[in-house]
């Protein structure tokens, strides 16, 4: 069970899964019945479809895992799982997952797939050929809240396009920020996913610009009526926090201040997303 927990990366799932949810949570008519089943049809099918995502990803750099202090104990590396266990349970995961997603309506299932396909066979192999692996990398790491959108009104809305972008935006300054955090481990494992060559200015000033725009963009759904005064409040405390981090890294490349950006943009994900849901629903 550990095994098959460190193979599908739980942890990293759940983060997933609280976006997924809260765009659910975020258009979810309360008043009608039956939001519930759906909202459980979401948590297991995002589960599990993100679980064989992270689960190909390691089937891919099972070779370069070995290499790097924190990725070396995986079951792959190790020889505790073999490839073909290891594609039983991503294929398993795969249709059971979508099979679920496909529960809620069928634009949840396609996008499910789309954001396996374009993890696990366009990010996970370009990641050792180009930075620009991140970028790849950001849209299937910013669909978990459109599909939470999606899996109640299985429309591509308004709503659902702002939510996306605000994770988009998110993306950068989080992975940047790893990145630093673990350059040395990554550059084991022939991975260089910094914006610019090594530990330098040059690599912490678009996380500062990205940070920067998050602030606006994190206000959208005020500026169109969508949520309330809490938002516009909390949510520019938030973003201006967010960004004084990235600048601290900005100014001082040390990578302490990388890894308190990094445990920064972990919180302030979900907050601005149950913000958003918050502030939607109470009066």
């Amino acid at each position: 069970m550990k095994d098959l927990m460190l193979f599908t990366k739980m942890r990293l799932s759940f983060l997933v899964l609280l976006s997924a949810v809260s765009g659910y949570l975020f258009v979810v008519d309360y008043s009608k019945t039956g939001w519930g089943i759906t909202l459980l049809y979401l948590i297991i099918g995002g589960a599990l479809v993100t679980g064989a995502s992270n689960g190909m990803n390691q089937i891919w750099e099972r070779d370069l895992d070995i290499k790097m202090k924190r990725t070396q104990n995986r079951p792959l590396p190790r020889g505790r799982m073999t490839l073909k266990q290891a594609y039983i349970i991503v294929y398993s995961f795969l249709v059971v997952g979508t099979f679920f997603l496909y529960l809620c309506n069928p634009t949840s299932a396609l996008l499910g797939v789309i954001s396996f396909i374009l993890y696990a066979f366009v990010y996970t192999p370009m990641k050792t050929k180009t930075p620009w692996a991140v970028f790849a990398g950001a849209f299937p790491g910013a669909l978990p809240v459109m599909i939470g959108v999606v899996a109640y009104n299985n429309q591509f809305g308004l709503i659902a396009g702002i939510l996306f972008m605000v994770q988009f935006m998110w993306q950068f300054p989080h992975f940047w920020a790893i990145a630093w955090v673990a350059y040395d481990d990554y550059a084991h494992g022939g991975f260089y996913l910094l914006p610019s060559t090594g530990k330098t200015k040059a690599s912490a000033f678009p996380g500062v610009v990205y940070a920067l725009l998050l602030v606006p963009f994190s206000l959208i759904p005020w500026v169109l009526d969508m949520v309330g005064t809490l938002t516009l409040v909390l949510g520019t405390i938030l973003g201006l926090i967010f960004f004084l981090y990235a600048y601290r890294l900005y100014i001082t490349c040390d990578t302490k201040d990388a890894k308190k950006l990094m445990f920064a943009s972990f919180a302030y994900l979900p907050l601005i997303q149950y913000l958003y849901v918050i502030d939607r629903i109470v009066p």
